[in-house]
């Protein structure tokens, strides 16, 4: 047998076994990324272009820079914790896990490809789990391209002259 063939049995095989998992996945996947996108835009609006970081930035722009990128860090952490949770919440409401404990965990590792601990989702919620996994460098690629804008957007008002 060809790997074309093997491949397309496979698929197609498996299409009907994971249907659920795509089911479930894919908006929880959407559901993440406008959470995530909404999150980064009201970090960016309170934060990083709100009257805080301006009135630090013009006498101190090292401390600007370190204050607005740490806060910015933090709550970008808590929006991937918060969206962790969301995946959590789905695997015990799909009982594919035996707690909300575990479910964190197991999310969490998911999310970031750690995947270090003996938790495993039931087999019929594997995919489901490699998806996660596809969410999670969604949303650190979109976290990564944040914290990048934020850090020009400080570096260059560090060094716009000042009008007096």
């Amino acid at each position: 047998m060809s790997i074309s063939l093997t491949v397309l049995y496979l698929l197609a095989d498996n299409l009907f076994t994971w249907s659920a998992d795509w089911a479930w996945g894919l908006p929880l996947i959407v559901l993440t990324v406008l959470m995530h996108v909404l999150g980064l835009l009201f970090i960016s609006q309170r934060i990083v272009h709100g009257s805080f970081g301006h009135r630090i930035e013009r006498r101190h722009p090292k401390v600007a820079f370190v204050v607005v990128l740490g806060a910015t860090t933090l709550l970008a952490t808590c929006l991937h914790g918060l969206e962790a949770g969301v995946w959590a919440y789905a695997y015990r409401f799909l009982d594919a896990l035996p707690d909300g404990k575990s479910s964190m965990l197991y999310s969490l590792n998911a999310m970031t490809s750690y995947g270090h601990t003996n938790l495993a989702l039931a087999d019929h919620w594997h995919l489901m789990g490699a998806m996660e996994a596809l969410n999670g460098w969604l949303l650190f690629g979109l976290t990564t391209a944040f914290l990048f804008s934020v850090i020009e957007k400080i570096r260059v008002a560090g060094v716009r002259p000042e009008h007096s």
